[in-house]
């Protein structure tokens, strides 16, 4: 994977081709001040996001009342960012896609912060809803600080420069189990795998040649040869049988999750047999013109892999992005200082209790 195949898969540089046989989708340009607070610490919303939902009627505090020493509270005041121009054009694209919108940047969309959503989706109604899955996400901090840091090139990433983009795409209320990852090596389809790899579907197992075909044909017809990159990944939606919506494009390398394959086999067994396949199919030929061969589609089938049983579901990969880092570090072993400190803790709080009792005595 080299910086130029991670820049093809940029949104706004494949879209255009594409957006007849993909999700409708908006492209607005992030200015400076919004990728100086995507990239700041902490979670803070906009002042109009705070001042639009800390609106209360006064009857909803009746009878309360605020005992707070104003002397003892920090002085130093969190300043909230202001982006007025760019919120509301936020709010009328999200007004002209139906009300409801999909985020995502130039790459990757918040899937790691949907335990912080109401709903525990990408799905955003208001332009605080996008502030707060972008600013939750690893994945965003990731497109916006690290992006060719798989890229064998990536020595040469001060010489690329970055637009960074806010795409919100109109939302689509897709079953998961219909959703498949598949991987394009040396302009070949050689692998298509389940994306929910979480969830086992009974009806894959019973479709999986229907579901292969259609792919194929998706492929061949629709995305083959358009694509500027040999090797990249790309996501598609089987709505019906024989129709299919193509739902983003992905680097192929480390970078991309590879789900029930390793990038191992991606790389090398599964492309090493895909390309056997073909000599042997062009021997039979008596065929010694390999540019031709590989400019048609052959009749090698793409390896299936899906979640066969209930007992291969594997954890949801986003599940511990919930997590305090505590625990996650208590529960790994990877801290042990912080074990200690836990079970001094324990100590401490057993000291005192039995103190309190003896004391009661």
């Amino acid at each position: 994977m080299d910086i130029q195949e991670v820049l093809n898969c940029v949104f706004s540089a494949w879209y255009p081709k594409f957006k007849h046989i993909t999700i409708k989708s908006n492209i607005l340009p992030l200015p400076k001040e919004f990728l100086d607070y995507l990239q700041a610490d902490g979670i803070v919303l906009p002042e109009q996001c705070v001042a639009a939902s800390g609106k209360h009627d006064e009857d909803d505090i009746e009878g309360e009342e605020l005992d707070v020493d104003w002397d003892s509270a920090d002085s130093s005041e969190t300043k909230m960012p202001s982006f007025p121009e760019f919120e509301s054009l936020i709010k009328k694209i999200i007004k002209n896609l139906g009300g409801s919108v999909f985020p995502k940047l130039n790459w990757s969309a918040p899937r790691d912060a949907t335990w912080i959503s109401f709903d525990k989706t990408l799905r955003c109604t208001c332009p605080s809803d996008v502030y707060l899955l972008l600013k939750s996400s690893e994945f965003i901090t990731h497109d916006l600080t690290q992006p060719f840091s798989h890229c064998k090139d990536c020595e040469n990433k001060n010489n690329v420069t970055v637009t960074y983009e806010l795409v919100l795409r109109k939302w689509q209320s897709l079953a998961s189990g219909m959703e498949f990852r598949c991987f394009v090596r040396n302009g070949k389809l050689v692998a298509i795998c389940q994306r929910n790899h979480t969830e086992h579907y009974e009806f894959i197992s019973k479709m999986k040649d229907e579901i292969v075909s259609d792919i194929k044909a998706f492929f061949y017809h629709m995305v083959a040869g358009k694509f500027p990159s040999k090797n990249y990944v790309f996501d598609a939606y089987r709505r019906d049988k024989g129709k299919l919506l193509l739902i983003d494009f992905n680097p192929f390398g480390a970078v991309t999750d590879s789900l029930l394959f390793s990038w191992d086999e991606l790389e090398g067994c599964i492309g090493e047999k895909q390309q056997q396949g073909q000599q042997e199919n062009n021997e039979l030929q008596g065929s010694t013109d390999a540019t031709s061969s590989m400019d048609t589609p052959d009749d090698k089938e793409p390896i299936f892999r899906f979640v066969e049983h209930p007992e291969g579901v594997q954890p949801h990969p986003y599940s511990c992005f919930g997590i305090p880092e505590d625990i996650k570090d208590l529960t790994s072993g990877e801290d042990p200082y912080k074990l200690m400190d836990l079970l001094n803790l324990k100590i401490q709080q057993q000291g005192q209790d039995a103190s309190s009792d003896e004391e009661g005595d």
